[in-house]
């Protein structure tokens, strides 16, 4: 059974950093991608960050590239984003997520196959 648990989120000033973490179980990193979503109040849920399973590489959508980094530490089946430079834009819930496809799955439709239940993340002064 797969289970994915965020951490981390919380309230951070404007250019901060934050750190979140997602606990798997139920799967390897080996043959699922691993990823993060977000949804912030009234928009649409938006896939800003993967790790293809099949390459290997990681995969940004255009509003966080260059400020948030997706990592993993497959010995303890967690992975991580890792976020910088955060914007009030950036306030939402983020969901880690899996997808059994392994391919970039940040535009997939109807989203990854499994989702944690989410931790908020507020970008205010």
């Amino acid at each position: 059974q797969v289970q994915l648990v965020e951490s981390g989120g919380g309230l951070v000033q404007p250019g901060g950093s934050l750190t979140l973490s997602c606990e798997a179980s139920g799967f390897t990193f080996d043959n699922h991608g691993i990823g993060w979503f977000r949804q912030a109040p009234g928009k649409e849920r938006e896939g800003i960050a993967c790790i293809s399973s099949w390459d290997g590489r990681a995969y940004y959508s255009d509003s966080v590239k260059g400020r948030f980094t997706i990592s993993s530490d497959n010995a303890k089946n967690t992975f991580y984003l890792h976020m910088s430079g955060l914007k009030p834009a950036d306030t939402a819930v983020y969901y880690c997520t899996a997808d059994t496809t392994g391919l970039n799955f940040l535009k997939k439709p109807y989203g990854p196959d499994y989702w944690g239940r989410g931790t908020q993340v507020t970008v205010s002064s």
